[in-house]
């Protein structure tokens, strides 16, 4: 048998196979109507994102005509999954939803004209709320003075004026701003109106002096990568917020313009903005469709029905800090309530028994209560340690905002140094009781937020275990000095996996365990969930348990290098994709271990940053109850036939073949528990 010439798929084309099933569920007639559009927006933004961060990888690959996985064309067939991508979001949109949003009594104006008993109300809404943001721009002698911002609307305005030769502007569509829809009333429906067309069919109050030629919309997408270096001699928080302000200017990826711009008008703005370099896309009349996120209508018969969060455990008079004491426990979110989290942080700053806290974050909530809690607890006489990372990718204004209030308050503030990303999910709290330090700990595979707990499936352990807590001390210690590990045994852990000290040799282990039961003749398996898998290392490892004969069993969301069910290579292994309502978040590692499962959770995708240039930690899972609570929800999403896909060897996502009884895993998960909760 021959080997397939890329033995691993690439990165990029894997991505956009994830947001064509993104794709896939705003063109399904089983999600309701309202729940589609959301996932047009997602879609928009994910593609928004992938111009700004990976494209101008992909166009500096090109020039030197090869990457790591030796393609040297994969650009071009970027561009060409995005065209389709893009007709058949043009398709689903027009066709499909705003036909069924009028079936239900809401018009949405898209493309079409806006009839004359609608036009005084918008003008009204124009002069009292639109006009004050508007900043037009004009060309004098085929020049201009501006620099469209980063994914910003703007229209390109051609106008006649009988006392000078004709003029072009720039006028700004302050989406930032207002909101991007306007809704009322009218003939008995709810109208739905885009700001583009409130100004557009306004600029004659913008330019009295003017008759109106032309008016055609464009945007521009920057490339959103931060220049930071190791070390900064100053605070590294001005010079991050620095990085920010420039990140607007950044190199010009996509230049995405209405299809109907005549060709001169196209190539002045080409010429005179700067956009040379920049992919040039013919899209529609309307740009960042995201912001259909916000669309104006909420009727629960449209949308999902709702699946109100449990609360679990219930400890109402007790303690959530003495209970733990006693009992490990897991949370799955969103199905179980955040409040035990919230709970945890708030007791914390308030217990008298409490003397230190320690927390990494990584995204922080915009109105965290968990960052007021901690400011409580500074404010208390506590001593309060937070490591935040600074260099979360389109948070960092955020975290900025969030680490200066803090530090104001008494909070130790340690920003991890620049060329190592925290993404730990980790907090301790050390409590003295009768003389007797206690920790308990929390260990999580996502963010400590509260905001996106309400959709995405993460896992949060609570514990006092003390192998668990007293590695995870020595971790947060190490954290605080700011430097780089100097060699993998500088600390040495024997039940956390921490990346760049033993996670990767340590799943290396698991896996060759795994394969030496294989061959002499034991059960032999592996079930890995994350949400990207690219790291060779790992991968080959994969590959050489599949031709070993053990089981492998991925569910893997997004990127996906990995190439399953080759003959020779990796025929025992599957991989699943499941998008649903909730965004699949939670990382799960677990191995027979001949019948004596191990279980481990975590923060670390198996991506090359996640396993060279981050600190990630992976913990093990002791409690048997909660080991089994696992496999079980996890059971669940492999029987799924309804949202999952089967992704083949051309980063297809091909249905699941049907059976009875039809197995929608999260549906099926939140009735579990449920009904462990009753």
């Amino acid at each position: 048998m021959v080997k397939p010439k890329n033995i691993f798929n690439d990165r990029d084309l894997s991505w956009l196979s994830f947001n064509d099933r993104v794709l896939a569920e705003a063109e399904r007639d089983t999600v309701p109507l309202l729940e589609r559009i959301k996932f047009l927006s997602i879609f928009s933004s994910n593609l928004d994102e992938f111009y700004r961060v990976r494209m101008p990888v992909l166009s500096a690959l090109q020039k030197i005509k090869s990457d790591e996985y030796g393609n040297a064309n994969n650009l071009q067939k970027a561009r060409q999954f995005i065209k389709q991508q893009q007709e058949r979001f043009g398709k689903v949109f027009t066709s499909t939803i705003i036909p069924q949003l009028k079936a239900n009594g809401i018009k949405v104006f898209y493309n079409t004209e806006i009839p004359e008993g609608l036009k005084q109300t918008i003008t009204n809404y124009f002069y009292s709320d639109v006009l004050a943001f508007l900043q037009p721009v004009f060309f004098k002698d085929d020049s201009i003075g501006f620099f469209p911002e980063n994914n910003k609307l703007y229209f390109l305005v051609t106008l006649n004026n009988p006392d000078s030769e004709n003029q072009q502007a720039i006028v700004n569509i302050p989406s930032d701003k207002l909101p991007r829809f306007f809704s009322t009333e009218f003939e008995g429906e709810k109208a739905v109106l885009f700001l583009d067309d409130i100004i557009k069919n306004n600029l004659n109050i913008l330019f009295p002096k003017h008759t109106l030629t032309g008016c055609y919309s464009f945007k521009i997408t920057r490339d959103a990568e931060l220049d930071l270096k190791d070390e900064y001699p100053g605070d590294v928080a001005e010079e991050v917020e620095k990085q920010l302000n420039k990140r607007d200017q950044g190199l010009a990826t996509r230049f995405l313009y209405q299809p109907d711009i005549p060709l001169k008008d196209l190539h002045l703005l080409i010429s005179q903005l700067g956009l040379m370099d920049a992919v040039t896309v013919e899209g529609g009349r309307y740009h960042n469709l995201k912001d259909l996120i916000d669309f104006p209508a909420k009727i629960p018969a449209l949308s999902y029905q709702s699946w109100p969060a449990i609360l679990w455990p219930s400890v109402p008079q007790q303690s959530l800090l003495e209970y733990l004491d006693d009992h490990d426990v897991l949370l799955n979110v969103p199905y179980q309530s955040y409040h035990n989290i919230l709970r945890f942080f708030s007791e914390a700053a308030n217990n008298p028994d409490v003397e230190e806290i320690y927390i990494t974050l990584y995204r922080v909530a915009k109105e965290s209560k968990i960052v007021n809690a901690l400011i409580s607890a500074a404010k208390n006489g506590k001593k309060v340690t937070v490591m935040i990372e600074l260099k979360a990718r389109f948070d960092e204004a955020n975290n900025i905002k969030w680490a200066r209030k803090m530090k104001d308050a008494g909070v130790k503030i340690i920003y991890s140094i620049t060329a190592l990303k925290v993404h730990a999910k980790v907090a301790l709290v050390k409590r003295r009781s009768e003389n007797r330090i206690k920790y308990t700990g929390l260990l999580a595979t996502g963010n400590f937020n509260e905001s996106t707990a309400s959709f995405y499936t993460d896992h949060i352990l609570m514990t006092s275990n003390p192998e668990l807590t007293r590695e995870m001390e020595l971790l947060l210690i190490f954290l605080t000095k700011r430097t780089k590990p100097s060699s993998a045994d500088q600390i040495v852990f024997k039940n956390l996996l921490v990346s760049q000290f033993n996670l990767q040799w340590r799943f290396l282990e698991l896996i060759d365990r795994e394969i030496n039961n294989a061959r002499n003749g034991k059960p032999a398996s592996i079930i890995i969930k994350m949400n990207n898998l690219e790291e060779q290392v790992l991968i080959s490892k994969l590959y050489e348990a599949s031709q070993a004969g053990v089981k492998i069993l991925l569910i893997v969301r997004g990127i996906c290098c990995l190439v399953p069910g080759v003959e020779g290579m990796s025929e025992h292994i599957t991989v699943r994709r499941i998008v649903d309502r909730y965004l699949e978040h939670g990382r799960v590692f677990i191995f027979n271990n001949d019948g004596q499962t191990d279980v481990y959770l975590g923060s670390a995708d198996w991506m090359n940053r996640n396993i060279y240039r981050r600190i990630e930690v992976c913990f093990p899972v002791y409690d048997a109850g909660i080991r089994q609570e696992i496999t079980e929800l996890i059971d669940l999403q492999l029987q799924d036939n309804v949202q999952a896909v089967m992704l083949d060897q051309h980063l297809n996502n091909n249905p699941v073949p049907q059976a009875e009884p039809a197995i929608q895993s999260q549906y099926a998960i939140y009735g579990k528990l449920k009904n462990k909760n009753a």
